[in-house]
């Protein structure tokens, strides 16, 4: 027996040397793609050789963060989502974490509501959407922030999916220091490569923070009315649209199919009214709000409340690219100002991963639908799709991906 075990951990041995010699192959290639690279990209953008040698002299790869792909290997679909928004929407809105960050906000409301006051007349944005933000972003800037931005970009640099992304913003992240606004030592972020309170990209910091408090610099990680001013300037130049909600959850019968879902299947919301669309408070939608375009949002499908969006929606997923972000902080943000909770439950279905997902959308696209790119995620384009299919197929509209959706499609 014991010769055996020998005979197996030697058999074994290639494969614990193999993932150190791997690494020692991407340390060789990470600090050459530094250096002959990012550099000469950095200096053409003023960035001096010590402000270089003092970001990026002695980090090394992270190979512990997701989303990595390391040389060799050909780009996937993760087989599991690590992020929460795009994760179980019943999930995502658990009450506990909801009721803490509103609780808190209102407060936070009542303290800052000078600052507030003052961000809204020049901004535009009202300040519960912009306490939501910090919230959520943050804790209210009690959440602690331990990664070191340069490892986390420079890694991802080299080694994401999305690599020139994350080359302009380890770029970007250099410029900051160059500029004075934070030492290397003070650059945190989040394992995104995020920093700050309101979690800008290095990128974003550069184009929208905001000096607010009038002492020189653009403080996002100590300044609360830095913090605030630059969410509330993040979601104007996106394109807030200033008196308007973001929206309004709905009772949707089911002769409106959920596969009338979607930004691009804007229309007058009284369109939506003669439908037999209507709110779930029993109240008609506001005057101002009638004609005024909207769509109709239904993030789990019939799994879930659905909402008229309005264009202001959007603008929130523009700061973070999911549905169920956006839809807490517009939730969030009405009942700091006395809403109640959804009324419409967020039932728990289907447990498929990102990567069954990811197949399940490869099937739709192979026989001529448009569900907005195999990723795993389950967007919009993808809901609408799995509703149409449904509906085509005999089975009930739900538009939602299903384990009865994957055998129907052979999986």
């Amino acid at each position: 027996m014991r010769a055996r075990l020998l005979a197996l951990a030697l058999l074994a041995l290639p494969w614990l040397v193999q993932p150190a010699a791997a690494q020692s192959g991407v340390a060789a290639g990470f600090s050459a793609f530094l250096q002959n690279e990012v550099w000469p990209e950095a200096r053409a953008r003023g960035v001096s050789r010590a402000t270089f040698d003092a970001a990026l002299g002695n980090v090394k790869p992270n190979l512990n963060l997701p989303d990595l792909v390391l040389p060799g290997q050909k780009p996937a679909v993760a087989e599991n989502q690590h992020q929460a928004e795009f994760q179980s929407p019943a999930n995502y809105f658990n009450e506990r974490n909801l009721g803490s960050i509103v609780s808190r906000g209102r407060s936070l409301l009542q303290q800052h509501a000078a600052t507030l006051q003052r961000i809204e007349r020049q901004y535009g944005v009202p300040g519960p959407i912009i306490v939501a933000i910090w919230g959520r972003e943050s804790g209210f800037g009690s959440a602690k922030i331990p990664h070191d931005a340069f490892e986390v970009l420079a890694t991802k640099a080299y080694l994401a999916r999305r690599k020139d992304m994350f080359r302009a913003e380890l770029l970007a992240a250099l410029q900051i220091v160059q500029d004075g606004d934070l030492t290397v030592a003070q650059m945190k972020s989040s394992w995104a490569g995020a920093l700050g309170q309101p979690q800008f990209m290095p990128t974003k910091f550069r184009e929208l923070a905001v000096d607010f408090d009038g002492d020189g610099r653009r403080d996002i990680w100590n300044s609360v009315p830095d913090t605030l001013a630059s969410i509330a300037n993040y979601l104007r130049q996106s394109g807030w649209v200033a008196g308007r909600d973001w929206g309004f959850e709905a009772n949707v019968p089911d002769s409106v199919s959920c596969a009338n879902e979607g930004p691009d299947m804007v229309r007058p919301i009284d369109t939506f009214v003669k439908a037999g669309v209507t709110r779930v408070s029993g109240r008609p939608f506001p005057d101002n709000e009638q004609r005024a375009p909207g769509n109709l949002l239904m993030p789990a499908g019939r799994f879930g409340p659905a909402f008229i969006a309005t264009p202001n929606f959007y603008v929130i997923k523009a700061y973070n690219n999911s549905d169920l972000y956006a839809l807490f902080i517009g939730h969030a943000a009405d009942r700091m100002r006395g809403g109640g909770p959804f009324q419409g439950d967020w039932v728990k279905v289907s447990g498929l991963t990102r990567g069954d997902v990811a197949r399940m959308q490869e099937k739709l696209q192979a026989t001529g639908y448009d569900v907005g790119g195999a990723d795993g995620l389950p967007g919009f384009k993808t809901r609408r799709s799995i509703g149409d299919y449904e509906s085509k197929n005999g089975m009930t509209a739900n538009c939602w991906p299903t384990r009865d959706l994957s055998r129907k499609l052979g999986q």
